[in-house]
């Protein structure tokens, strides 16, 4: 394990983000454990969490060329994520996100940030069932840009549409791999 897989350990333990109980997940699941990564709710927990995804993303070794942060969730890791390669290792990488709402004034639409083009990789918190990485892929395609990979804090280990975990299902579905925080 690396020092800041620990450090996020540590982290998520200090700010109790990892709940036990009984909880009803987006997919509409039960689960006996929640992992709330709202919790991570100050700008010293965010620059941490930008920390732990940059040095997860150079650790991967995938080339890409932008980050996604799909809504809501999604939308301060790429950011934090982009900050910290910046700061940290001299990386100038571009970031968007989408709106849930097709903005109707200004400049419209329905991101924000740099275009979305080139090999991208999708930054969200976990993967339950998939939902969102497949809601994000239909706006990807529908810029011509390529699926790179899927980072996360946590992988739930969830069973997806079929017997094969969530996790499992975009690898084989998108052709990429995705890469948690903590493996």
């Amino acid at each position: 394990m690396k020092a800041y897989q620990r450090e996020f350990i540590e982290l998520a333990l200090r700010k109790q983000v990892l709940k036990f109980g009984e909880f009803t997940l987006k997919s509409g699941r039960k689960s006996p454990y929640f992992f709330n990564a709202g919790l991570f709710n100050t700008g010293r927990d965010l620059a941490l969490i930008g920390r732990f995804y940059a040095a997860t993303l150079l650790d991967s070794g995938i080339q890409c060329d932008l980050l996604f942060g799909p809504a809501y969730k999604g939308i301060p890791i790429a950011t934090t994520t982009a900050v910290a390669l910046a700061d940290h290792y001299d990386i100038n990488m571009p970031y968007c996100f989408n709106r849930k709402e097709a903005k109707d004034h200004g400049e419209g639409g329905t991101l924000v940030g740099s275009p979305l083009k080139g090999n991208v990789v999708l930054v969200d918190d976990v993967i339950t069932a998939g939902t969102a990485i497949r809601e994000s892929m239909e706006i990807i395609k529908q810029h011509n840009a390529t699926l790179a990979g899927v980072m996360i804090c946590l992988d739930r280990q969830e069973r997806g549409k079929g017997e094969i975990s969530a996790i499992q299902e975009v690898e084989r579905d998108y052709g990429c791999k995705c890469f948690p925080l903590l493996p």
